[in-house]
């Protein structure tokens, strides 16, 4: 695998069709889908129709054969737009991810990806689970056999936007018998897939276009639809480092999207009084500043990603694991800051909504970015990894 550190022809392709889908699809839609707290129907079908559902998937199974640089990128510049469709579209990524990384060879698994290019389908993650207190490394339900045949029955707290999903990857115990850290993921898919009973309803501060609720999910099918290996081994080698990646990329849109409203004020106002600086300029310089040192983070890790999927024995290391652990930490917190002080900047005319400065719906998005998978248990995952890694 070569090693990939800017972005490839069919990625720069599929960038122009995410920034026309989020200038001309996403962003008008997003203040409706926020208000209304509903999925965002409009840019997914554009993001299928325009082969951005497929962009991981590699060429040889008609997809875009993009890179980890490639969906950073693209993670960015959605999320300038929508944080809700940016947000779905780097979590179907990571489940891409974790098929193209660990089920390449096997024939169902090979044409489920040709299905994922072809008709875009969109696919969601149910590792979370009522009764485990949410930790996903440790699963109540099990996989049940019956030959070749399988059955799982999982009460998941959580399923972002599962209800307009295709396809949906489930953790479980290995079996009845395993223990409770000893689990698989099972892709399952309509119409051997239903979710009842749904828990609760979705309303909340930001990102609400995601409809993250949860269900009582029932699936069956056959073996094959097992992945091969082990959760903890994807989970570690790909669902965390795209996760965080993905994540820290779209949140670094919001961020230049503030940024650039900022920038468009303090401006405005330098042009008013020629020769005068604007109080709020030196603001904004700090501003920029955080910003610049946030693009840099993202580009780091993306890179030392890049460097790990070459060389499997970096990211199979702790130290690799505890950077992709900081770049949430910092990016989470970094988000919320860099919009927050762009508002500063911006004044009324941000706080106010319905405005062109308007960020609200940025300031409330970005808060969300330490609760998901909250910092404290990440930070307590790197406070134990310290005490036992060499320097």
């Amino acid at each position: 695998m070569p090693l990939v550190t800017e972005i490839s022809p069919a990625g720069r392709d599929l960038l122009g069709i995410a920034t026309r889908i989020g200038e001309e699809i996403a962003a008008p839609h997003a203040d409706d889908v926020d208000a209304n707290a509903r999925f965002p129907h409009e840019s997914i079908q554009a993001m299928r129709d325009g082969g951005l559902l497929g962009a991981f998937v590699p060429e040889r199974f008609g997809g875009g054969g993009c890179s980890i640089t490639d969906l950073s990128l693209i993670c960015t510049e959605l999320g300038k737009h929508c944080g809700s469709s940016a947000m779905i579209f780097a979590m179907h990524q990571i489940q891409v991810a974790c098929i193209v990384d660990s089920c390449q060879g096997l024939p169902y698994f090979d044409d489920l990806l040709a299905e994922i290019a072809s008709a875009g389908r969109l696919i969601a993650s149910a590792t979370t689970e009522a009764g485990i207190g949410g930790n996903v490394r440790s699963s109540i339900c099990a996989v049940e056999y019956d030959g070749e045949k399988i059955s799982l029955r999982k009460q998941a707290s959580v399923i972002s936007y599962g209800a307009y999903v295709d396809d949906i990857l489930v953790t479980a115990r290995r079996d009845p018998d395993a223990a409770a850290s000893d689990q698989v993921i099972v892709h399952v898919q309509r119409p051997n897939l239903t979710l009842d009973n749904q828990i609760d309803e979705w309303d909340t501060l930001g990102m609400r276009g995601t409809c993250s609720v949860g269900f009582e999910l029932y699936a069956t099918g056959t073996v094959d639809q097992i992945l091969p290996r082990p959760y903890a081994e994807v989970s570690a080698g790909t669902m965390l480092p795209v996760t965080h990646i993905t994540w820290a990329s779209l949140w670094l849109g919001i961020a230049e999207h503030a940024v650039r409203k900022a920038r468009a004020v303090v401006r405005a106002a330098a042009r008013k009084q020629p020769g005068t600086l604007p109080p709020s300029a030196r603001h904004l310089a700090t501003v920029v500043g955080q910003l610049d040192r946030f693009r840099a983070l993202v580009a780091a890790c993306v890179r030392d990603y890049e460097l790990a999927r070459v060389d499997p024995a970096i990211g199979a290391s702790m130290a690799f694991t505890i950077q992709m652990n900081n770049l949430k930490l910092l990016a989470s917190t970094d988000v919320f800051a860099i919009v927050h002080a762009s508002l500063e900047i911006c004044g009324l005319s941000a706080y106010r909504n319905g405005t062109e400065f308007s960020l609200g719906r940025q300031l409330r998005d970005a808060k969300s970015a330490s609760l998901m998978v909250h910092n404290d248990r990440i930070l307590d995952h790197n406070a134990s990894l310290l005490c036992i890694l060499k320097d």
